[in-house]
C-alpha cells in the first residue's frame, strides 16, 4: 500500500511536470514562428492542461481498466466545477464578461449531457448492455474540432489577444524539454495507472471509484494551479474559463480517444456519476445566468464545494 502511494505521487509529479516542461517549449517554439498568442492559448496551453487526463486515460483504456477512464473523465469535470470553482469563488467572487465564456457554459453543460445519450444504449436502443463505442468516440472527436475551429474563428474574429508569459527558449532546449515533458507523461501516465489499480485492489474499492476520486483530483492539478494563479491576478474570467475549456475537452476530446481506443462498457454505477456531472453544469448554469451581474458569489462556492465534499464521501462510504 505504502509502495503504491508513493509511486502515485511520483507519477503525478512526473506528469506534472512532462505537461508544464511540454507547454513552455512547445509555447516558445510558437512564439518564434509567430503564432499569435490567442491560438497558442486555445491550442497548446488548453492541451497542456488536459494532458495528464489524456494520458492517464490512453493507459487506462489500453490495459483495460475501462473504469477507471470514464471516471477520470467524469470525476475530472465535477472536480473542476464543485471544487475548483467552488473553492476559487470562496477565495474571490468570479464575474464572467467575454462572450466567449458565456457560450463555453452552456457548450459545457451539452457535452455532459452528450455522455448520458451515447452511454444510455438500453434505454435508447433497447440494447443488451450499454456502450460507448468507437464510432461514438469519433462522432465525440467531431464535436471537438468543430468546438476548436470555432473557438479560434470566434477568436480572431473578435480580435483578442491574451497576454501570455511564454519561455525565451532557444530551438535546441526547446526540443530537449519537448522529449523531457513527453517522458515524464508516459512514466507519470503509467505509474498512476498501475499504482491507483493497486490501491483499489488492496482497500477493496472499484477502479470507477478510485478514478473519480483520487486519479481524477490528480490529474485536475494543472487547472487549480491555473484557477488560483488566475485568481490572484485578479484574472477572474480566466479562472472560470479554464474549467469550463477543461471540461469540454475532456469530454469532447479525452473521452473521445479514449473509446476509439478502447470501447467503454458502462455498469449502472456509473449513471449515477453522469448526472452528477449533469447537475453540476447545469448548477454552475443557473448560478452564472440568474441573478444580476453574471457572477459566482461567496455563499455558492460554499455551496458546490460542500456539494463536492457530500458527493466524495458518498462515493467513499458506498
Amino acid at each position: 500500500m505504502l509502495i503504491n502511494l508513493l509511486l502515485l505521487t511520483c507519477g503525478f509529479a512526473a506528469l506534472i511536470f512532462g505537461a508544464t516542461k511540454l507547454v513552455d517549449a512547445a509555447s516558445s517554439v510558437a512564439v518564434k514562428m509567430g503564432i499569435p498568442n490567442i491560438v497558442i492559448g486555445l491550442t497548446i496551453v488548453a492541451f497542456g492542461t488536459s494532458a495528464p487526463e489524456l494520458v492517464v486515460n490512453l493507459f487506462a483504456a489500453v490495459s483495460g481498466s475501462t473504469e477507471m477512464v470514464l471516471g477520470n473523465v467524469l470525476g475530472s469535470n465535477i472536480f473542476n466545477i464543485l471544487g475548483i470553482l467552488g473553492i476559487a469563488s470562496i477565495i474571490y467572487p468570479l464575474t464572467v464578461k467575454t462572450n466567449t465564456t458565456w457560450l463555453e457554459i452552456p457548450l459545457s453543460l451539452l457535452a455532459a449531457v452528450c455522455v448520458l445519450v451515447v452511454a444510455a444504449d438500453v434505454f435508447l436502443d433497447g440494447a443488451a448492455q450499454n456502450i460507448i463505442s468507437r464510432s461514438e468516440g469519433i462522432i465525440l472527436l467531431l464535436f471537438f474540432a468543430i468546438f476548436l475551429v470555432y473557438n479560434l474563428t470566434v477568436a480572431k474574429a473578435g480580435g483578442e489577444e491574451e497576454e501570455m508569459e511564454t519561455k525565451d527558449y532557444s530551438t535546441g532546449k526547446a526540443i530537449v524539454f519537448m522529449v523531457l515533458g513527453l517522458a515524464g507523461l508516459i512514466i507519470g501516465g503509467r505509474l498512476i495507472v498501475d499504482s491507483a489499480v493497486g490501491i483499489a485492489e488492496v482497500i477493496g474499492l472499484s477502479e470507477r471509484i478510485i478514478g473519480l476520486t483520487v486519479v481524477s483530483v490528480g490529474t485536475s492539478l494543472p487547472e487549480l494551479a491555473t484557477s488560483v494563479i488566475a485568481l490572484r491576478k485578479k484574472n477572474v474570467d480566466i479562472a472560470i474559463g479554464n474549467v469550463v475549456g477543461s471540461n469540454i475537452f475532456n469530454i469532447f476530446l479525452i473521452l473521445g480517444v479514449s473509446t476509439t481506443v478502447t470501447p467503454l462498457h458502462l455498469n449502472n454505477g456509473a449513471f449515477f456519476d453522469i448526472f452528477v456531472n449533469i447537475a453540476a453544469g447545469l448548477l454552475l448554469f443557473i448560478f452564472i445566468f440568474t441573478g444580476r451581474g453574471r457572477k459566482l458569489e461567496r455563499w455558492e462556492g460554499i455551496l458546490l464545494l460542500g456539494l463536492y465534499i457530500a458527493y466524495v464521501s458518498y462515493l467513499v462510504a458506498g
